[in-house]
């Protein structure tokens, strides 16, 4: 994102929990809400589709080298989160891990890498496996690699 863009209005979640949970990471630099219930949460930026405005949610994330990723599960839902839209309509992101802030291109995993990396997100994120077995859609893995 430009520096012109870094200085938009970014609108937070809609959901409740959700907000509360960005202002808290966002106050704190991550002190609190880098972790959520114990498991590594950053903050993640996309540009609307529709809208054209930024749009910010917090999501648990898991590694691989350093590349982060993030799986876009909607809580098992069958259709995919508008984050998980946004970026595949343009893959310039913002990332909030803790203090540091950078951008960053993301990218759905291809069926290859998923294969390897859904292991990962489960791993770091059990739930995730009862969320795929609760959808019929199959949860893209999304990897974000600095800019």
């Amino acid at each position: 994102m430009t520096a012109a863009e870094q200085d938009e209005t970014i609108e937070d979640s809609p959901v409740g929990w959700v907000a509360s949970h960005i202002r808290r990471y966002v106050e704190t630099d991550g002190a609190d809400g880098g972790k959520y219930h114990g498991y590594p949460a950053l903050l993640l930026t996309t540009r609307g589709r529709r809208s054209g405005r930024l749009h910010r949610t917090a999501l648990i994330y898991g590694r691989d080298g350093d590349s982060y990723l993030l799986a876009a599960s909607a809580g098992g839902a069958a259709k995919h989160p508008a984050w998980y839209l946004n970026l595949n309509a343009d893959p310039a992101v913002e990332i909030q891990v803790d203090a540091e802030r950078f951008t960053g291109r993301a990218r759905t995993a291809t069926a290859e890498e998923r294969a390897r990396l859904w292991p990962v997100m489960t791993a770091v994120f059990p739930t995730y496996a009862r969320y795929q077995k609760d959808t019929d859609r199959e949860i893209p893995v999304v990897i974000v690699e600095r800019a």
